[in-house]
């Protein structure tokens, strides 16, 4: 019986599928491309969570279909396996071994014969996870503490530099989060993902506007000085507001030498509330993390001026859609989103829940920190410099 509905891609468009894929081409445009669905192109991407699947090849040695049309030919017309295998140039154990597996002289079937094996040729091997229940383990209990795939592979190498069996990169662990089909690591655990995407997907520039007014009297980010440019002291951070729904924000500050995060709750995003709460923050702080703060052109530092008067720590201000020039908050406020999607009223969190959050934070090791934490770093070059 024929099976009704949509025919599936062809290999061929299922290697098309998988370049365009990995070029950063939208579903939407690759089904346009192979005059395919997106429902098509979509439970193809979502089967192997993003990850193109091996191109497989048959071996140099294997048996092809044109050797099984004449062993299929030879032996309707009785011809033996030896003489077969002499006109083939094989081993008359290859062909005995061919006939035997694929039903036998009298059912054997070149077409039939060739796809049996084919399909038995795939023969997976299970995935490192599966087979090391110890690392299983110690993976899964990092990612519910919102670890990302790269801090645990750069934790594991650095606490056990000498046990590869508790080696792992970071790909076959998203592999075995967003390929279910592997049965290793629980659906679940991708929630505690900081984007909550099932696909991988590949690396592609995009672009973001940001759409600010001048602020009176800014100093720019190009007069700051060198030592908070190349990071070679503490107390240089960058800042910015999260935004939340319902018009709730929270301060976040990053120290570019440590990466440590401070979360800073406030009831509005007007200037005298916003420098009000970051000045009593930072006067709290030792005299040797107070160097200067790094901000965008957003309305809630207007008042900076009065900022520097309360606290002596200059403010720069990035140039307009330029957040790079904030890397280290603009990463974190990214971090950040795994605690506090999109559309949260951040103003149902209290200052002692937003301050486990942020040491949750800063207990996670990074990889620009050779996998070490921030509050860690933060302590070391803090008593070095004292």
């Amino acid at each position: 019986m024929l099976k009704e509905g949509r025919p599936g891609l062809t290999e061929a468009q299922k290697v098309d599928m998988w370049r365009l894929w990995k070029a950063g081409h939208t579903q939407d445009e690759i089904a346009a491309s192979l005059a395919s669905s997106q429902t098509a192109i979509s439970s193809q991407l979502i089967a192997r969570g993003g990850f193109a699947a091996v191109v497989r090849r048959r071996a140099s040695i294997a048996l092809n279909m044109a050797e099984r049309e004449e062993i299929s030919r030879g032996l309707c017309a009785g011809h033996s396996i030896r003489s077969i295998a002499r006109g083939l140039g094989r081993a008359a154990s290859t062909i005995s071994r061919e006939v035997r597996r694929h039903s036998g002289r009298y059912g054997y079937r070149a077409n039939h014969a060739d796809y049996e094996a084919w399909v038995w040729a795939l023969r997976p091997k299970p995935c490192l996870l599966a087979r090391n229940a110890k690392l299983r383990e110690v993976v899964a209990s990092k990612l519910a503490q919102r670890w990302s795939p790269q801090q645990i592979c750069g934790w594991l190498k650095r606490e056990h530099p000498d046990d590869e069996s508790l080696h792992v990169s970071h790909e076959t662990i998203y592999k075995s989060l967003f390929i279910q089909a592997r049965g290793v690591l629980k659906k679940e655990l991708m929630g505690y993902l900081r984007s909550k995407r099932r696909l991988r997907r590949p690396l592609k520039s995009a672009s973001r506007t940001e759409l600010r007014g001048k602020l009176p009297d800014m100093v720019s980010i190009r007069e700051r000085p060198a030592e908070a440019e190349d990071r070679a002291i503490p107390g240089h951070w960058e800042g910015d507001l999260l935004c939340g729904s319902e018009r709730s924000q929270i301060v976040t500050l990053v120290e570019r030498r440590s990466r440590f995060t401070t979360l800073i709750k406030v009831p509005d995003n007007r200037t005298t509330t916003v420098v009000a709460a970051l000045s009593r923050h930072v006067r709290s702080l030792p005299r040797s993390l107070r160097r200067s703060l790094t901000w965008d052109q957003g309305k809630e530092m207007a008042d900076h001026k009065l900022f520097s008067v309360a606290t002596k720590v200059q403010v720069y201000f990035c140039d307009p859609h330029s957040p790079w020039q904030r890397g280290s908050n603009e990463n974190t406020n990214g971090l950040l989103r795994q605690y506090f999607p999109k559309k949260t009223d951040l103003s149902e969190y209290t200052q002692t829940q937003l301050d486990r959050v942020a040491q949750q934070l800063n207990q996670r090791p990074r990889e620009t920190l050779n996998f070490r934490t921030p509050a860690e770093t933060l302590r070391e070059t803090v008593a070095a410099t004292d």
